[in-house]
């Protein structure tokens, strides 16, 4: 995926047996996916999303082009990606998950902690996953104002104040 491109959503596999899938949607309101369309899979498919009811963990949705069960089974696991300039501007204290990672976390004194691998979240707050050269595992920062006051998107950075014992 091109980075003009933000993953907005999965399918987790067919909805009956007309075509149907199951749609994840990773929106603030889980209902504009249908608004942010085309959407794009990885492979570069482009899909038009009608979606119907709601569903445990998303929607009932139609895509174009899918009209089997069979198909709609095809397409489970894929994620789908919309323009991003077909989707909302944040207030300046909100970011997209794919424009942090890459980037490098430093301490407040300007050492460096590690890049951000992954963007987590389960269910609390947002984690930043980060790896760090030398370290065997990865670091968990909990992406608050707190312990993360700044983000520079145009600097490519993040500056974190992480807790004493947090990262050894």
């Amino acid at each position: 995926m091109t980075g003009s491109r933000i993953c907005v959503g999965a399918i987790a596999g067919a909805y009956g047996v007309r075509g149907e899938v199951r749609l994840k949607s990773f929106c603030a309101e889980p209902q504009a996916i249908a608004d942010y369309g085309p959407l794009w899979s990885e492979d570069g498919r482009q899909f038009t999303v009608t979606l119907g009811a709601q569903v445990a963990q998303g929607f009932a949705a139609r895509l174009s082009g899918v009209a089997s069960k069979e198909q709609a089974d095809a397409l489970r696991g894929m994620r789908l990606f919309a323009e991003r300039n077909r989707l909302p501007g944040l207030p300046d204290d909100e970011f997209y998950h794919a424009d942090l990672i890459g980037l490098e976390v430093f301490d407040t004194g300007g050492q460096s902690l590690g890049r951000v691998k992954a963007v987590l979240n389960h269910g609390a707050s947002d984690l930043l996953e980060l790896v760090a050269p030398g370290k065997s595992g990865a670091i968990l920062l909990p992406f608050t104002q707190a312990i993360v006051p700044t983000v520079d998107l145009t600097a490519g950075r993040i500056v974190a104040d992480p807790p004493e014992g947090l990262i050894e």
